[in-house]
């Protein structure tokens, strides 16, 4: 274990030169992926899960399953990777069954090598897709005592949905809390439900920013809103600027990347950016102060590689997915990964 600790401390480290001196920091990834389906090939009791089933309209057996758990984990191993051989320290994920998917998908040799780990509880979603946090044991330590999955609130009672996974941890030395959601669907941009969806997060953050105030929060998920929809930016208080965020907003990296034409998912020949990962303002440092002596943002980047992508067909351009047009395709998602970097200096 010794030997494995000095490996990827040593990894960790990277050197800049700043103001005629040379310092040390150690860098961290944080990451999401909607995973798109990844079901079992079993029935869950109480489930809308038929779709993925050996009868099912996907004809979802063991051979198909096998290449869905692998072609994830190679994503998944290979996110954070274009800064950091280690990867990513935690990766959220939405539209996975249950813990045995997760299990099975932490054993994939690509994952398993890194000892990588679940948090999970199981939702109401009806169709059966849950939210979860995959973690690098070595890089964060979860508080499994304090984080729970918080259920989302509707006044109608028949209205089932994803809830919030809130997993509490330590990572650089630092308490850290990270906030995993799956937004209601998209029927409409602005949609109520998304509104509100975005006003319970914001609730959760105070509620236990109150309980402790230096910790510090990611927010991620597939929002299925933009950068610059009511949701993220009223919702989430999410501003487009790092020196624009006060301690009761968060810092969207990804409305300018939107701006700039990119996304992570395509409808009708145009990107939409659902894929977010937001920050509390005790991540940032001023812009141009750029200060490390804590866990801070670094970059972010949407993950691309070229085997995500439909190389042909009427899709050409799209992000691959698992199927399309009623053929098995053996791709990954219709949704890209994003990722954030962060550094903090090494005393």
């Amino acid at each position: 274990m010794k030997k494995i600790s000095i490996f990827l401390t040593a990894l960790l480290i990277v050197s800049f030169s700043m103001a005629q001196k040379e310092k040390k920091y150690s860098m961290y990834a944080v990451g999401f992926y909607n995973l798109e389906n990844l079901f079992d090939t079993c029935h869950d009791e109480g489930k809308r899960d038929y779709d993925f089933l050996p009868t099912g309209s996907y004809k979802w057996n063991g051979l198909k399953y096998s290449s869905k758990l692998h072609n994830m984990a190679k994503v998944l191993a290979e996110m954070g990777t274009d800064k950091l051989p280690v990867g990513c320290a935690a990766i959220g994920v939405s539209e996975v069954e249950n813990a045995k998917a997760l299990t099975d998908l932490c054993a994939q040799p690509e994952l398993a090598k890194r000892g990588m780990r679940f948090v999970h509880f199981e939702g109401v979603d009806k169709r059966g897709v849950d939210c979860a946090l995959l973690y690098n044991p070595a890089l964060f330590t979860p508080d499994t005592l304090r984080s729970c999955l918080y259920p989302y609130q509707d006044p109608d009672t028949t209205f089932f949905t994803r809830g919030f996974l809130a997993v509490h941890g330590k990572m650089a030395n630092e308490d850290v809390c990270i906030i995993v959601n799956h937004l209601p669907s998209r029927l409409r941009p602005g949609d109520a439900k998304r509104v509100s969806g975005a006003e319970q997060v914001t609730a959760i953050i105070e509620k236990l920013k109150a309980e402790n105030p230096k910790t510090k929060f990611f927010v991620m998920g597939d929002m299925n809103d933009d950068p610059t929809d009511r949701s993220m930016t009223e919702g989430l208080k999410g501003k487009e600027n790092i020196d624009e965020v006060t301690e009761n907003d968060l810092y969207n990296p990804w409305i300018k990347e939107f701006k700039s034409g990119t996304g992570t998912l395509m409808y009708n020949g145009a990107w939409n950016l659902f894929d977010q990962i937001l920050l509390s303002h005790n991540l940032l440092t001023p812009s141009k102060k750029r200060n490390y002596s804590e866990l801070r943002y670094f970059k972010h980047q949407i993950f691309r590689r070229d085997y995500l992508f439909q190389t042909e067909g009427k899709y050409k351009g799209n992000p691959k997915r698992t199927h399309a047009g009623g053929q098995w395709l053996n791709g990954f998602s219709d949704h890209l990964p994003t990722v954030v970097y962060l550094l903090k200096e090494q005393k």
